[in-house]
């Protein structure tokens, strides 16, 4: 007996197949599009086979969209930690680390994250450790900036960690301190590394069952495929590699997964001969995350002039030699890299580092090509020099939409006139280079249609700034959705599974209740998925309650 058919019908299906931009029907057999295009064709393909028919009822499909940088096992546990994205003062923010004291045993650590102090009218300085101590005395608190690249923590954290005055900075990090030397509660870069080693790492359990939630609501919004760089904590790569593996294992991961390895890990990765592109369409290995400097927000992205009325170039997390030759040893490996890259000296550097790579490989012939490209992650701010350079090395731009505007306000607070280059979409885009969207989640939401709102948009959900903010940077929908699905399948080595709806690919695809190509662009962070299909199966349905 042959293998049953899905046929969809009875609705408008976007491909993003040039060749074939709109289908009335689709038939699935297993994983794959067996065929696709009018009712009558898709009928015909079908004939003599079981079928079971999906009446899309009017609704709009797209194929499976992939968010190309979450952190998706941070994102998990951080649902299930003090939530401080979008708390709009400080005194709300220390109104829930109180609420959550009440909730635990005494001396639990209070964790959570999210929080912006460019966004609280009553903070105008970045906040202190007394400020928790008033509401949490006894229990240590460690809070991440939405950024990921600086904690907030009170003095009992900073007593269990033994973070005096007369401790040093790390290397690739800062205490910061006040008038008189003593820690201020803020710890920027990897100087939350000394309170993290105290608080531990969580377990297998309880990161699975993270990564179970932030997978379901994932799949809520149509997302099919991540690319999940190395998070905050030293271990995060290690063990989420080693998590995913366990669901595909158990047969249980629900989506599709590229991951990278931390910059730590790169002998241990030449050591055992991985190389880009090793897996399956399931789980894959992207390469080598590694961090160039730090953030926007907390004064760390590396700078070619300092911030805005400051001294400050931010941090290089490396010396540029010492970054060229990683990059280079690992290129010369098989191994790709996604280099975190914000300031617009990170990005010189990063980009000068890639072209001495690529002129390595090209002097040994006898390599094979890099199975995956090399990304740079971010991208936030370019000199105009560097526009081109992008393109010219064949080095993907992976951006992220709701960073320009979340982060509007301080971009133009701190770097001014250079942020007509920031969060540059159209531009980088304009230039030849190949753009992969994303979310950094838990940085921003993990809902990606927030993110194409402000692609095409670059406006916040409420509307401001009129007119969006560096309104020519924004992105058609059609641009928004490449960046959304084709692009991130040329960054994992997928263009032949997946990206469209064709025939032979794989059927990763959404139901969405709306045409996004027929909503006005200030309605497009209303949509969600109906029904997402992961490889033919229903990997989500919305309940009609939901």
């Amino acid at each position: 007996m042959r293998e049953p058919i899905l046929m969809l019908y009875n609705g408008t299906i976007h491909t993003l197949n040039p060749a074939q931009p709109h289908a009335q029907a689709m038939a699935i057999r297993g994983e794959r599009i067996v065929a696709i295009g009018t009712y009558g064709q898709v009928l015909a393909a079908s004939v003599g086979a079981p079928r079971e028919v999906l009446d899309l009822r009017g609704r709009t499909v797209l194929p499976g969209l992939t968010d190309s940088h979450a952190h998706i096992t941070w994102y998990g546990l951080q649902l299930q930690q003090v939530q401080l994205a979008g708390v709009r003062s400080l005194a709300a923010a220390l109104d829930l680390v109180a609420v959550r004291a009440t909730q635990l045993p005494p001396d639990a650590w209070i964790e959570g994250g999210g929080w912006n102090q460019s966004e609280w009218p009553d903070c105008p300085d970045l906040p202190t450790r007394a400020m928790l101590d008033q509401v949490s005395p006894r229990h240590p608190v460690f809070l991440i900036r939405k950024d990921g690249h600086s904690a907030w923590v009170n003095s009992r954290a900073l007593e269990l960690a033994q973070i005096t005055a007369a401790t040093p900075d790390p290397s690739d990090g800062q205490i910061v301190r006040d008038a008189a030397g003593e820690p201020t509660g803020i710890l920027l870069e990897n100087a939350q590394a000394l309170v993290r080693r105290v608080i531990g790492d969580p377990s297998a359990g309880v990161r699975l069952h993270a990564l179970q939630q932030a997978f379901t609501e994932a799949l809520s919004y149509g997302l099919t495929s991540l690319h999940i760089p190395a998070g905050p904590r030293a271990t995060d790569a290690a063990e989420t590699l080693s998590d995913l593996h366990t669901l595909h294992m158990q047969g249980a991961l629900p989506v599709r997964c590229l991951t990278y390895a931390s910059a730590s890990e790169l002998d241990a990765m030449i050591a055992l001969g991985l190389r880009s592109g090793f897996g399956d369409t399931w789980l894959r290995i992207g390469g080598l995350k590694i961090f160039a400097d730090g953030s926007l927000g907390s004064l760390t992205a590396d700078m070619l002039k300092p911030y805005v009325g400051t001294n400050q170039r931010g941090i290089a997390m490396y010396s540029a030699s010492a970054l060229t030759e990683m990059i280079t040893r690992a290129n010369l490996h098989g191994i790709s890299v996604a280099v975190h890259a914000i300031g617009d000296a990170a990005n010189r550097k990063v980009l000068h580092a890639l072209a001495h790579a690529a002129a390595a490989r090209e002097s040994q012939s006898a390599l094979p090509p890099l199975a995956l490209p090399n990304r740079i992650e971010h991208v936030q701010l370019l000199h105009p020099d560097d526009l081109p350079r992008l393109a010219q090395l064949g080095v993907l731009a992976s951006m992220q939409p709701l960073h320009a505007t979340a982060d509007m306000l301080l971009a133009d607070q701190l770097w001014g006139p250079r942020s007509q280059l920031a969060y540059a979409l159209r531009s980088v885009w304009e230039s030849g280079a190949t753009v992969l969207l994303g979310s950094d989640a838990p940085i921003e939401t993990l809902n990606v249609w927030h993110s194409i709102h402000a692609a095409v948009t670059r406006q916040r959900i409420d509307g401001s700034p009129p007119g969006g903010w560096y309104p020519a940077q924004s992105l058609t929908l059609a641009q928004t959705l490449q960046g959304y699905c084709i692009n991130p399948a040329r960054a994992s080595g997928e263009t032949h599974l997946k990206g469209m709806l064709k025939v032979g690919m794989l059927a990763d695809l959404t139901v969405l209740p709306a045409d996004p190509f027929r909503c006005a662009a200030h309605e497009l962070h209303q949509l969600y998925a109906d029904l997402t299909l992961v490889g033919g199966r229903v990997a989500w349905r919305r309940s009609r309650t939901d």
